[in-house]
């Protein structure tokens, strides 16, 4: 478990064990979030899984909050790990650590503060209100651990380490999934908390998992360590608090341009009653599935292609694109076909087999599925272009094809195709955004871009010129003394 040097060796072997466990982090996450809501729905009722449904949606909404400044610290110390620059990147670390420790302390405040406030907003159904407060209350007290988590994770990419991630992942998913049963249902020494059990299980576990994880770093003096002697590297830069805000809202935005589509999304299909819209959801659990290898992919080249910016490969850049475009295809073509020819059984396991939804999903599914093809080459393309600073152009590609052709083709198709222009928007949309993606790739000025305006002026290598004919750089790990 030691940071991976992606400016040097084949590049297709490289990414696909580097991106592996992104995935199985994504896969961890999921399959945490729904063994979670197994519990809270057979043992404490609707209410209670209608309570921490509606808590969710504020705990993804603040955790996809920092989804552009964890992209932010990730390129920006990717870039200076590919140029050697370790105390470049020591000194983003100290800036982003005091930005996300202090952003989450004021978000934490003001959740325990506002938290029934906002479920109240949310017409959460009064039954299920004081559930979701008490267990909402609580991941506010956590959500500085979520973040710190969040944070060392991302940096950590961005060095080239997804295994040690990975690793204390697994542990804090393993604690909560063996915590949330004891805390929830009393069982043993322990008082039955209910669903405020199931936050609490959060919360001991990543309290437990994260300084698990420092510890680990500390110990095994990881080159990214900032030593007692190096304390003042805590102080903000605010040229590096500046860039994290300035080019990480443009990538935050875009889980908001995302989140707000589906909601469009799903208020149309309710319009079309109970069975469509059960349908619609038991689609949506296995399409969460399918996204998955294309995210891990994207979120890897994005920290290949930082190092490789860094160092001024644009040759690895350009196969590091090709090779995750080419991985995204199989890998996810790999998960659409079961889906396709499968399609009954795989439904099946969320709907009953004698209802109308069961047909309705099958025919949504096999309309719509394939968009994810067509997404995962976007999200490729997307994270080698955010790598080296260039984020608004991403942002106007997503929006034009999720708000000028997705939702408009589902809201004025309707009369003519009834209810399949909605299914029909999903791979209309995902097309056009590929297009747009690779056209802006191919002929756009992304290569240009900086994520600092203080970073040193370096001659590109050209794409034509063969990598082995740049002067050899000696491992940064080599280089690092005892930073303990």
């Amino acid at each position: 478990m030691k940071q991976r040097d992606l400016t040097t060796g084949p590049i297709a072997s490289t990414l696909f064990v580097f991106a592996l466990p992104i995935l199985g982090g994504n896969v961890l996450q999921s399959l945490n979030g729904s063994i979670n809501a197994m519990w809270v729905g057979s043992y404490l009722g609707e209410e209670a899984l209608a309570g921490i449904a509606n808590a969710n949606n504020i705990m993804f909404f603040l955790l996809g909050a920092i989804f552009g400044f964890g992209m932010a610290s990730t390129i920006l110390v990717g870039q200076a790990m590919g140029r050697r620059d370790l105390a470049g990147a020591r000194k983003v670390i100290g800036s982003a650590a005091t930005f996300f420790f202090t952003l989450s302390l004021v978000l934490a405040v003001v959740g325990l503060l506002v938290s029934r406030s906002v479920l109240e907003w949310m017409a959460t159904p009064a039954a299920a209100l004081p559930l979701a407060d008490a267990y909402l209350k609580i991941i506010f007290l956590a959500l500085p651990l979520l973040y710190a988590f969040a944070f060392l994770s991302a940096i950590l990419r961005g060095a080239g380490d997804t295994k040690t991630p990975f690793a204390f992942l697994l542990v804090a998913v393993g604690l909560d999934i063996a915590l949330v049963p004891i805390l929830m249902l009393g069982l043993g020494p322990f008082p039955r908390l209910g669903m405020a059990g199931s936050a609490l299980a959060t919360l001991v576990a990543n309290a437990i998992a994260l300084p698990a994880m420092v510890w680990w770093l500390w110990s095994h003096r990881h080159p990214l360590w900032i030593s007692r002697h190096e304390r003042r590297l805590y102080l903000p830069d605010w040229t590096i608090v500046k860039a994290m805000v300035v080019k990480g809202v443009p990538m935050g935005l875009q889980m908001v341009l995302i989140s707000l589509a589906m909601i469009a999304m799903i208020s149309m299909v309710n319009q079309y009653g109970t069975h469509t819209s059960a349908a619609y959801g038991a689609a949506l659990q296995l399409w969460t599935y399918v996204q998955m290898p294309a995210m891990a992919i994207g979120a890897a080249c994005s920290s290949m292609a930082a190092q490789n910016v860094g160092a001024g490969l644009w040759d690895r850049v350009a196969a590091t694109t090709r090779h995750g475009i080419g991985f995204n295809f199989v890998l996810t073509g790999a998960l659409v076909a079961p889906l396709v020819l499968l399609d009954g059984t795989m439904l099946s396991w969320f709907l009953p087999t004698a209802s109308p939804a069961l047909e309705i999903a099958r025919h949504l599914n096999q309309i719509a599925v394939w968009s994810f093809l067509f997404f995962g080459a976007t999200f490729v393309v997307a994270g080698v272009v955010r790598s080296t600073g260039a984020v608004v152009p991403p942002l106007l590609i997503l929006g034009f094809a999720l708000w000028v052709v997705r939702v408009p083709f589902a809201s004025w198709l309707q009369p003519a195709l009834g209810v399949d222009a909605i299914w029909w928007s999903f791979p209309a949309s995902a097309f056009v955004s590929m297009v747009l993606s690779l056209a802006y790739y191919r002929w756009g000025r992304w290569r240009q871009a900086t994520m600092l305006p203080s970073d040193p002026d370096e001659v590109a290598i050209p794409s034509e010129v063969p990598a082995h004919v740049t002067a050899p750089v000696a491992d940064a790990g080599a280089r690092v003394e005892d930073h303990r």
